[in-house]
């Protein structure tokens, strides 16, 4: 069995504990700018389909409406 070649330092291991406990929170949530949901940060809207200020998901809002307007 491999052994450590040095000891970790205090700071080293509480960073990799620190670490550990960042991966097990909540993500971080934000309003949407367009409808005011709240989503998670960095990611489209899956309410409307925007993502800072552009459109870029079709949503089932959307296929409704361009339907109604093929009939």
């Amino acid at each position: 069995m491999a052994t450590p070649k040095m000891k970790v330092s205090h700071r080293r291991t509480h960073m990799r504990f620190a670490h550990w406990l960042g991966e097990k929170t909540a993500p971080s949530m934000t309003a949407c700018s367009h409808c005011g949901e709240m989503i998670p940060t960095y990611s489209a809207c899956p309410v409307c389909g925007y993502y800072r200020g552009r459109k870029v998901l079709k949503v089932a809002a959307d296929k409704a409406e361009t339907a109604a307007k093929a009939e």
